[in-house]
């Protein structure tokens, strides 16, 4: 089994990237052992912090919340679109990803590997590889729509109107951002992933602990 998500910390050694102007992580420590009779952490994050899932209404006004999507659709059979070629800020265009076509279908969880997580908590996290809006477009006309990336984005983070989410949300799908190590899902034989968000009332997104595995191991 492949964990496909980045630790929630505070610990400076460990920096993590965040959105440009969304909440940080704050855990602080309101009961603890041997001075209480339980350890009790208070936790204060955004809904899109570290490895998260985008809820259709992140972007669409009247969009679906984490907590009325069908869940089922967010554990499913894998399909690794590998883009790791791809430099800094360069577009990823449908012919980068045609070549899986065939495989694309509903039911069917794209993850996009470009390798950035590599550079999670760096600088030049936010300079990643970002999907073309005509990709998107026909993505969705596959049928996909879930998709995941181990970027901060499958947006230019520069272009503030965010119009991949809007194609992708639009359509009634979901985003799962900030994973990592899906390069190692590449290894797998008939992947599977789940990308399961917390039950949160009426939010557009959710931290979630993204994991992969092959169907036949479990």
């Amino acid at each position: 089994m492949i964990d496909l998500t980045h630790t929630l910390t505070t610990s400076p050694e460990a920096p993590m990237s965040i959105w440009p102007g969304h909440p940080t992580l704050e855990m602080t420590k309101v009961a603890t052992i041997p001075e209480q009779v339980a350890n009790v952490t208070l936790i204060s994050l955004g809904s899109h912090t570290g490895t998260h899932i985008d809820a259709p209404n992140h972007f669409i006004a009247d969009g679906l919340t984490v907590d009325k999507y069908d869940f089922t659709k967010l554990v499913g059979r894998a399909l690794v679109i590998d883009v790791r070629g791809k430099k800094a800020r360069e577009m990823i265009t449908w012919e980068d990803m045609q070549k899986w076509e065939g495989d694309m279908h509903e039911g069917v969880i794209v993850l996009i590997c470009t390798g950035w997580s590599q550079y999670w908590g760096k600088e030049n996290y936010e300079e990643h590889p970002f999907m073309d809006l005509d990709a998107a477009k026909k993505l969705m006309e596959t049928g996909v729509r879930v998709i995941g990336c181990d970027t901060l984005s499958p947006d230019n983070v520069c272009l503030p109107e965010c119009p991949v989410h809007k194609v992708i949300l639009g359509a009634g799908g979901m985003i799962a951002e900030n994973l990592r190590g899906i390069e190692e899902v590449l290894a797998l034989k008939d992947p599977v992933v789940s990308l399961l968000p917390l039950k949160l009332d009426n939010c557009d997104g959710s931290p979630i602990r993204a994991i992969a595995w092959s169907a036949g191991d479990i």
